[in-house]
C-alpha cells in the first residue's frame, strides 16, 4: 500500500488574517514606541484623545471599505459629511424641526448624495473618481451657498452636543469619561463588518470587486448593487457629519476637504485591496487607528507638522506597495 507524505498547510503572508495580524502589530509597536519615546503618551486622557480623533475618520473609512472593496472610490466621502452637518444644521435651527427629525435628515442627506454617485457610475458609466470628485466639488459648493459660508451654531439645541461628547459610560461607571463618539464608532463598525460578512450586501460587493463582468452574468443586477453600496457609503459620510457637528457644536461649512485622503489611507493601511476583492471592517479600524496614533504619537514628541504630514505619506506609500506585492503573489 502506498502511503502518501503528509503535508503541513502552512498560512501565506498574503492571506487576510496574516494581513490583519501585521496590521494590529504595527498599531502595538507604534504604541510602544510612543510610550517609550513619552510618558505622556500613554496617559488614559490621551488614549481617549486618540480615540476620539479615531471616530470622524473612522466612521468615513468604514464606508469608503465597502466601495473600495469593489475596485471603486469615492473621493467625495469629506464633503458629504459636510453637507450632511449642515443639512442637519438648517432643518434643526431654521426649519425648526425636533432634533431627532434633523439626525435623520442629515444622514438621509448622506445616503442621497451616495445615490447620486451610484447613479452616475453605475447608469452613466461615469469612472467613479471622476463621478466622485464631481460630487465632491457640488456638495463643498452646496454647503457653502446653503449656509451663506457661515457656520451653523446649534446654541439653541444643547443635546446636540451631547450625541458625541457626552458620556454615557459615567452615568454607568462613574468617572469613566468616555465620549459617546467612540461608543457610535465601534457600534457603527460592528453593524457595518455584519453587513460585509453576514449579509447579501457583502457577498456582491466582494462578488463586484474580484470579477464584475461574471458576477453579471451571472444573472445579478449589478448597477443596482452598485447603486446600494455607494449610497450606504453615503450613510457613514452622514453619520460622520452628525457626530462632527456635535463635536464642533456647529456645522462648519469650509470643513471636509482633505477628510477623503485620511479615510483612503486608513482603509488602504488596513490592508483593503485598491484593485477590489479584499478587505474587513477589522482591518479598516486598524488602519484608522494606527493613523491616529502616528499623528499623535508625532505630535507628543514635538515632530514639526509639516514632517508629520511627510511621514504620514510615507506610511500610506508603503501600505500601497505592500498591496502591489501581495497582488504579485496572488
Amino acid at each position: 500500500m502506498t502511503t502518501w507524505p503528509v503535508t503541513k498547510k502552512i498560512m501565506p503572508i498574503h492571506s487576510g488574517a496574516t494581513q490583519k495580524l501585521l496590521a494590529f502589530a504595527s498599531l502595538i509597536m507604534l504604541v510602544a514606541i510612543f510610550s517609550l519615546g513619552s510618558s505622556n503618551f500613554f496617559q488614559f486622557d490621551n488614549i481617549v484623545a486618540i480615540m476620539l480623533s479615531t471616530a470622524v475618520i473612522g466612521v468615513l473609512a468604514l464606508g469608503s471599505t465597502f466601495v473600495i472593496i469593489t475596485s471603486g472610490i469615492d473621493l467625495a466621502v469629506g464633503t458629504v459629511m459636510t453637507f450632511s452637518s449642515v443639512m442637519a444644521g438648517v432643518m434643526i435651527t431654521t426649519w425648526h424641526l425636533p432634533m431627532p427629525f434633523g439626525i435623520i435628515g442629515g444622514i438621509a442627506t448622506g445616503a442621497i448624495c451616495g445615490c447620486m454617485s451610484g447613479l452616475l457610475v453605475a447608469k452613466m458609466k461615469i469612472p467613479p473618481f471622476i463621478a466622485t470628485l464631481a460630487m465632491m466639488m457640488v456638495t463643498k459648493g452646496l454647503s457653502l451657498v446653503i449656509s451663506g459660508t457661515k457656520p451653523i451654531y446649534f446654541n439653541d439645541t444643547p443635546a446636540f452636543s451631547q450625541i458625541s461628547m457626552g458620556s454615557v459610560m459615567s452615568s454607568i461607571i462613574p468617572g469613566l469619561e468616555i465620549p459617546n463618539a467612540i461608543l457610535i464608532f465601534f457600534g457603527v463598525a460592528i453593524i457595518a463588518s455584519i453587513l460585509l460578512s453576514k449579509t447579501i450586501i457583502g457577498r456582491y460587493n466582494f462578488a463586484l470587486g474580484s470579477n464584475e463582468e461574471s458576477t453579471r452574468l451571472s444573472g445579478v443586477n449589478v448597477d443596482y448593487w452598485k447603486i446600494v453600496i455607494y449610497s450606504l457609503t453615503g450613510v457613514f459620510s452622514g453619520i460622520a457629519g452628525i457626530m462632527m457637528a456635535s463635536r464642533l457644536n456647529s456645522a462648519q461649512p469650509a470643513l471636509g476637504s482633505g477628510y477623503e485622503l485620511e479615510a483612503i489611507a486608513a482603509v488602504v493601511i488596513g490592508g483593503t485591496s485598491l484593485s477590489g476583492g479584499k478587505g474587513s471592517i477589522l482591518g479598516t479600524v486598524i488602519g484608522a487607528l494606527i493613523m491616529s496614533v502616528l499623528t499623535n504619537g508625532l505630535r507628543i514628541l514635538s515632530v514639526k507638522q509639516e514632517w508629520q504630514t511627510v511621514i504620514v505619506g510615507l506610511v500610506v506609500v508603503l501600505a500601497v506597495y505592500a498591496d502591489m506585492l501581495r497582488r504579485r503573489k496572488n
